[in-house]
């Protein structure tokens, strides 16, 4: 290192030193007010803990359906399935699956429909890019979705959801043409 280097450097760090030293005096008289009015804030007087709400006493209910003319919670308010043997929708668990009831219904989107001779097919693209025809009578999603209509702008199907209450009920879906 030459010897002007060796000057610029101590100059610079002595610059350093002067401004950090400026720098901490400055902010010693900055601590004086703040002292100060820490020492202000805690000569006031306080405003107290304002009281509590008064706290209402609980007041029972007695639920009496028959009277009130209420249902009763414990009674369902649809019909119930009872039994192996009882009628009514229920998904067939002896058909055969189709390949598109693999998939999510919100998986699967309408790409267009396709004319052969009088028969309209439905075209679906699945998750993995693949396009598959469907016509009605055929199956998709998860949920027992038995196509019932094809139209330019979607496809509609009719599915066989639980009613969480141990039977089944029947749901209109549809899958639009995607963009």
């Amino acid at each position: 290192m030459q010897a002007s280097q060796k000057f610029e450097r101590v100059i610079r760090y002595g610059l350093a030193l002067i401004l950090t030293t400026v720098g901490l005096t400055a902010c010693s008289s900055d601590m004086d007010e703040l002292d100060a009015y820490i020492n202000e804030v805690k000569q006031r007087e306080g405003d107290g803990i304002a009281p509590l709400p008064e706290v209402l006493p609980y007041e029972a209910f007695t639920y009496v359906a028959d009277v009130q003319g209420l249902r009763s919670p414990f009674v369902p308010d649809t019909p119930q399935a009872t039994g192996a043997g009882v009628g009514g929708t229920r998904p067939d668990l002896d058909r055969s699956r189709e390949y598109l009831e693999s998939f999510p219904l919100d998986t699967l989107g309408m790409v267009g429909t396709l004319y052969i001779g009088e028969t309209m097919y439905g075209l679906v693209q699945t998750s993995d890019g693949l396009i598959h025809r469907v016509v009605p009578g055929n199956y998709m999603g998860q949920n027992d979705g038995r196509i019932t209509d094809i139209s330019e702008s979607e496809i509609a199907l009719m599915e066989i959801i639980s009613d969480g209450i141990g039977g089944y009920i029947e749901r209109d879906a549809a899958v639009g043409l995607s963009d």
